[in-house]
């Protein structure tokens, strides 16, 4: 198998060949115990498990998208506001909710920053806690 006897001549030479009868041996005996011990862990005592209903604890709050373009007009989500003062209601309504939702502001890349400060105060004026600016990433060269 793996052993050389009487080789004549090399009583001195290194066998490079790997004896390979342990690994074997070791792989027949994992083998062995393996086959013995699957069929104790497949043999269960069958019961009624309860069933389990999943409730969400807490809903995902709504996000709401307020818009600005470069000429000032203010837009919830796609529709148009008439006014700062409107916006304010539509936003105090929002601001009740529980959680509340958080708002995305998105302002046109020309828009002065006074149409875009006066979207974070009517959010302020409403009561809403989280206020995020929307912007694109750079194109990637």
């Amino acid at each position: 198998m793996g052993m050389q006897v009487g080789a004549e001549g090399a009583d001195d030479d290194v066998v490079s060949a790997i004896n390979t009868t342990p690994l074997v041996d070791v792989m027949l005996v994992l083998l062995i115990i393996f086959l013995i011990t699957i069929p104790v862990a497949t043999q269960a005592i069958t019961v009624a498990l309860p069933s389990e209903t999943a409730v969400p604890r807490e809903s995902k709050p709504d996000t709401v998208s307020l818009g600005v373009d470069r000429d000032g007009n203010l837009y919830w989500n796609t529709t148009k506001v008439a006014d700062e003062d409107a916006l304010v209601e539509r936003l105090k309504t929002v601001s009740v909710k529980v959680p509340q939702p958080e708002i995305q502001i998105r302002g046109d890349q020309d828009t002065p920053y006074h149409y875009v400060a006066r979207l974070v105060k009517a959010s302020q004026r409403a009561g809403i806690q989280k206020v995020g600016f929307i912007t694109e990433p750079p194109p990637r060269s």
